[in-house]
């Protein structure tokens, strides 16, 4: 942002049109891609559209077939055939007529599946190749039609069942035998088919793959069995004459013509802007009097602009802004340090206060619980400070960045309901409730979950702190237009006013009201979680009316999760030993850390040894090979704990390290995991995390 203010006009201008130039790129690329995905769903269309088309005229095709075998096996005469078996009743009017049933094949079975008498035509040299085990089922279905593959071809078989005159419904009588028909799909036919679908057709394997074609659509239709198998591919092709080419010419033709309009724009801009602000900049500061007569050739404003009065106008303003930035600098550090005195003397004076009674030997056990739980809480306090004043530091840095991977966000504000809630003092009364959203989301998302989950645990902690009576909200919905997801956290408390509304998101600036005694804090919070929200490549706002309460919404980006999670399993580590009384080794340079450490360790009834330094550790883990833990600090003189893990790794590394640090950023945590150590803790220590980490890890060892 400063580079880009220290430039001049011409390259802000430059800048500009460069921008302009990205825009209408961007513009003429998402049209090119729309021209394609609209091309592809056309295609999409037409392919269903002729799917069902031949679909349609297939079955068409086979029923005049059908409708003469489900007539003829309506025969009495024929049901009298099957019993008498008079070839003379057979080849006068099934043989004779054999034309006219425009097949290829008839074949009358009885129910034993003995062939009684057949006709074929000259295209079919098959003897007998109706499947005798397809009749059992036919009994049944009473007609089937399938197909079989023979040497002169594949042939679509029509079969039914022969019952009286009287059963037409073929459900009152048990059949007397079996009547099929069949025909070759040959030449003639493939002709028929192409005349009535204007297709080209033909005929493949069973497991041919149809590969989309710019210029034909196919469609496939599966030649099936009587067990339902496919014996073969009937192919129709059909032109596709759409073509997009031309509309993808003219965007590049445009794409040319915007570049050409472009250099115009610069060759201009340099005449007509710069070539004048460059002498007007030699006037101001030399007060040449050739650039005066340059200028005064220019055509325009810039011929009347004096060079004295430009000088007054732009030193009053730097004068100005200069005055206004100063102003606002000592306001803001004023506030900085009355908030950070006040904030850190209060818990620092419970510290030191409460510490000071605790040495009386008269006082009671409860008090002086309570006086160690005011302690703790004090130093929590200062821990939380110090956190937000690092962090903000941080941002200012750019040291921050985020850490996108896969989120499962139902999930995600499931978890911070639970947690949160429990935390909501019992005096409140407050409703506290998750506004579910109509439309889930199709899967993971891509953002950083730690980010998010701060964002929302801030102006969560903020709403309950203001809000005594009444509801706490919290949701999100999906912006399918703009690719965003909005997120909303309402509450019913105080609300804010107009005033507070317009610097709620500036650094060390409070909410001061008479209404609350509940103001802590270095006004450090909103500030923040808008840096995050930006830095997610989102936005945040506010509305608030006093006595109503306050919505906060902020959005991110939309984008779904395209990777594929694998199971990674957890490197085993493989150790001897008993759960109790284990030797651990603590690498602290610092006394009082070491003492604190060793002290929560030792009320496990486990050995602690000690490093003062990286070197040491690496020494002692050769010398000792019963060490079973490591408790590594990662600044440390010699060798720091990085350089001390690769050493001791190298010698023993199956052998569990524990980094302890002082720094507690999501990046350095990740940064320690990465590099191999099995878990980490953070300084100020917390005894119950020790006690869970050092069960956790032994379990795991001795399972």
């Amino acid at each position: 942002m400063k580079r880009l203010i220290n430039l001049n006009t011409y390259f802000k201008l430059l800048l500009l049109i460069a921008s302009a130039t990205v825009f209408f790129f961007i513009l003429y690329t998402s049209l090119y891609l729309y021209t394609v995905q609209e091309e592809q769903h056309f295609y999409k269309t037409t392919y269903s559209r002729y799917n069902n088309e031949v679909k349609s005229l297939f079955i068409l095709n086979s029923r005049t077939p059908t409708a003469t075998v489900m007539d003829v096996t309506f025969w009495d005469e024929l049901v009298q055939f099957t019993k008498t078996k008079d070839n003379k009743w057979y080849n006068k009017y099934i043989a004779n007529e054999f034309q006219s049933y425009e097949a290829d094949y008839i074949g009358i079975y009885d129910l034993n599946h003995k062939l009684l008498n057949k006709t074929r035509s000259a295209k079919i040299k098959s003897f007998d190749f109706i499947p005798k085990e397809m009749m059992t089922s036919l009994y049944s279905s009473k007609f089937k039609r399938f197909y079989i593959k023979l040497p002169e071809g594949i042939v679509e078989v029509f079969g039914a069942t022969i019952h009286s005159s009287n059963d037409p419904k073929k459900n009152k009588t048990k059949p007397s035998g079996y009547f099929f028909m069949a025909r070759l799909l040959d030449a003639s036919f493939f002709e028929s088919l192409e005349d009535i679908s204007s297709s080209k057709v033909s005929l493949a394997i069973a497991n041919k793959k149809i590969n989309a074609e710019d210029d034909f659509v196919t469609v496939g239709l599966d030649l099936r069995d009587w067990k339902n198998k496919v014996v073969s591919k009937l192919l129709f092709k059909r032109p596709f004459n759409l073509n997009y080419s031309k509309t993808k010419e003219i965007l590049f033709i445009v794409v040319i013509a915007s570049i050409i309009n472009i250099l115009i724009f610069i060759y201009y801009t340099k005449k007509w802007v710069y070539d004048p602000l460059k002498l007007i900049k030699n006037i101001l500061e030399t007060g040449s009097s050739n650039s005066i007569t340059s200028l005064k050739k220019s055509k325009g404003e810039f011929g009347y602009i004096g060079n004295l009065f430009e000088e007054n106008s732009n030193q009053r303003k730097q004068l100005e802004i200069a005055k206004q930035k100063a102003e606002e600098s000592d306001t803001l550090k004023s506030a900085f340090l009355a908030n950070l005195s006040h904030e850190i003397r209060t818990p620092m004076n419970a510290i030191i206060g409460f510490s000071d009674l605790l040495m009386d030997a008269n006082l009671k056990e409860k008090e002086k619980i309570d006086y160690l739980k005011i302690i703790k809480n004090s130093g929590n306090s200062l821990v939380n400070i110090i956190e937000d004043l690092i962090e903000m530091s941080k941002i200012d840095a750019k040291q921050i960045t985020p850490n996108y991977k896969g989120l499962d966000l139902e999930k995600c504000i499931a978890e911070l309901y639970h947690s949160i809630k429990i935390t909501i003092p019992k005096d409140k009364e407050i409703e506290f409730y998750i506004v579910k959203n109509p439309e889930n989301l199709q899967g993971p998302i891509i953002t950083d979950e730690t980010k998010l989950k701060q964002i929302i645990v801030n102006l969560i902690t903020n709403a309950v702190k203001f809000t005594e009576k009444g509801f706490v909200s919290f949701g999100y919905k999906i912006n399918k237009e703009k690719e965003l997801l909005e997120f909303k956290i309402e509450d019913s408390g105080l609300g804010i006013s107009e005033d507070y509304l317009k610097i709620i998101f500036d650094r060390f600036r409070r909410i001061e009201d008479n209404s609350t005694n509940d103001t802590t804090g270095l006004g450090l919070g909103l500030s923040i979680t808008k840096a995050y929200v930006e830095m997610l490549g989102g936005e945040i706002n506010v509305k608030s009316t006093i006595g109503f309460g306050s919505i906060f919404t902020f959005t991110i980006p939309l984008q779904f999760d395209q990777t594929i999670n694998k199971n990674i399993q957890k490197k085993a580590i493989s150790f001897s030993g008993n759960h109790e009384n284990e030797i651990i080794l603590i690498a602290e340079d610092d006394t009082i850390n070491f003492l604190l450490l060793k002290k929560i360790i030792e009320s496990k009834k486990h050995t602690v040894l000690r490093a003062h330094n990286g070197q040491e550790a690496v020494n002692i883990c050769l010398e000792n090979p019963d060490i079973s833990l490591v408790f590594m600090d990662i600044k440390m003189p010699i060798l720091n704990g990085f350089e001390a893990f690769e050493q001791i790794r190298a010698i023993k590394p199956q052998l569990p390290i524990i980094a302890q640090t002082a720094y507690s950023s999501f990046e350095d945590r990740e940064k320690i995991i990465q590099f191999g150590f099995v878990d980490y803790i953070t300084k100020p220590l917390d005894k119950e995390k020790i006690f869970e980490l050092l069960d956790s890890i032994f379990i795991e060892i001795n399972s």
